[in-house]
């Protein structure tokens, strides 16, 4: 028997190309886009949507398309969730602003009441909202530095933490987030990222090393008693999917409490049962002082957040902290629908799910293809990081053709990491199993296409 998302679907879930991707249609629009959207603004996949639901998208030729995206990690709960629609279409009727810090309304409490319930850890907790996950993090360091009178902050390598200059300095990657749009805040200190794949040594130097070696130079090259927060993604995002050694985390947590830094959770992509729990800090059991989230909070509507401990939150002036549209009402109602889609469908069990589902399948993939020399994630967050066979040289190229593939056979795939050779999978957490398993095949298709294009021809 099929298995359809739950609650059902309001699009039939299955994969239909009618027209090549992408098909007239778009096209024409595509040439209207680049008459009136700044160059800047990329695209990676130029099919314009009509519809969306469960697993699919729809797009104005008719194609409906398997999505293996879900708007990098924001629509987990399915694209316009009913849960989501109907407190976002009640609560339009009734008002769309007044500014929190204005007048206020309950939505906002409620959205911070789940919040706190929510995150790791049942100490008093406080929030306060924003728009966007570049904002969160801005804030949470706005924070951090206040309640400890400290400037330093300490990032990773391959980080990713927004686009505005301060976030800009703590994501990792020049091309394209950071290019020439310097120059950027100062007091940022990079510290090497614990990636096992690439750790000099291996997987168990980085399980052995890498905590001593960030701890180190910090030490030497910051001092604990300069630094304010240490933030950190729990598996990095745009930097590759990369998954610290167990044991990682909580060390580096520790550190933080010794020595009196903030310990910043950016769980903006793996937040919200995307990785098999409500948090990917939840895993090891780490407590983090401040969490930052957005993305898959409000099921689409932008909305963000930073919660954490009552009285580092509560050591900012009134008024310190806020912005014109942070928590609209609009968006509120939709964050309730989410988490209560989240939590009326354990969509955390549903993350692990998918991963039972994908991982084999991807394993087997690697040991047919070389060019993979990693697969890792954790739950619904999954990705495969392809090298040159027999050595760690990346392999965007290969990358990029393998995700062209996928794009024209009706599959929504996305790359990311440092290097551009990693293909990163976040499916909807309501997807059906049997679109799941469909994109899986055209997957392993657009290797087997991607990779005999890459054998020498035979002789002669």
């Amino acid at each position: 028997m099929t298995e359809h998302a739950p609650g059902g679907s309001r699009l039939p879930q299955q994969r239909r190309l009618v027209t090549e991707i992408p098909g007239p249609a778009s096209r024409d629009l595509l040439a209207r886009r680049e008459r009136a959207v700044a160059r800047g603004v990329s695209t990676m996949l130029p099919v314009f949507v009509t519809d969306a639901d469960g697993g699919v998208i729809t797009d104005v030729d008719g194609n409906s398309l398997i999505d293996f995206g879900s708007g990098i990690a924001v629509v987990s709960v399915g694209n316009a969730a009913p849960r989501v629609a109907a407190r976002v279409a009640e609560q339009a009727a009734r008002f769309t602003h007044t500014c929190f810090m204005v007048t206020p309304y309950a939505g906002y409490v409620e959205v911070c009441e789940e919040l706190a319930r929510r995150t790791p850890g049942t100490h008093d907790k406080r929030s306060a909202l924003f728009n966007s996950g570049a904002e969160a993090v801005e804030n949470a360091v706005k924070i951090a530095r206040h309640a400890t009178g400290r400037q330093a902050v300490v990032a990773f390598d391959h980080a990713y933490h927004g686009r505005t200059n301060l976030t800009m300095a703590l994501t990792a990657k020049n091309m394209p987030y950071k290019d020439k749009f310097g120059p950027f805040a100062g007091e940022i200190y990079r510290m090497p990222m614990a990636y096992p794949l690439r750790w000099p040594g291996g997987r168990d130097a980085a399980r052995a090393e890498a905590l001593g070696a960030v701890t180190a130079q910090i030490h030497a090259q910051v001092g604990e008693d300069n630094v304010a927060a240490v933030i950190i993604e729990p598996i990095q995002g745009e930097g590759g999917f990369v998954v610290p050694p167990e044991g990682f985390l909580r060390g580096l947590a520790s550190y933080c409490a010794e020595h009196g830094i903030v310990f910043i959770a950016d769980e903006i992509q793996t937040g919200f049962c995307r990785t098999g729990d409500w948090f990917a800090c939840e895993h090891e059991g780490v407590l983090p002082d401040l969490v930052t989230t957005a993305k898959a909070i409000a099921g689409g509507l932008p909305l963000a957040a930073v919660t954490g401990r009552a009285e580092i939150m509560d050591s900012v002036h009134v008024g310190g902290l806020g912005g014109t549209y942070g928590g609209n009402p609009v968006a509120c109602a939709a964050a309730l629908g989410a988490i209560e889609t989240m939590a009326a469908h354990d969509l955390a069990a549903r993350a692990r799910r998918i991963g039972d589902i994908m991982l084999p399948r991807l394993h087997k993939l690697a040991e047919a293809y070389p060019v993979i020399a990693d697969v890792r994630g954790r739950g619904a967050m999954l990705a495969v990081e392809l090298t040159r066979p027999g050595t760690l040289d990346p392999d965007p190229v290969t990358t990029a053709a393998v995700s062209r593939a996928c794009h024209q056979a009706g599959l929504v795939t996305l790359t990311c990491g440092t290097f551009g050779n990693v293909l990163r999978f976040l499916p909807p957490l309501v997807i059906g199993e049997d679109l799941l398993d469909e994109g899986l095949t055209i997957l392993e298709d657009a290797f087997a296409a991607a990779c005999s294009l890459e054998e020498p021809s035979p002789a002669g």
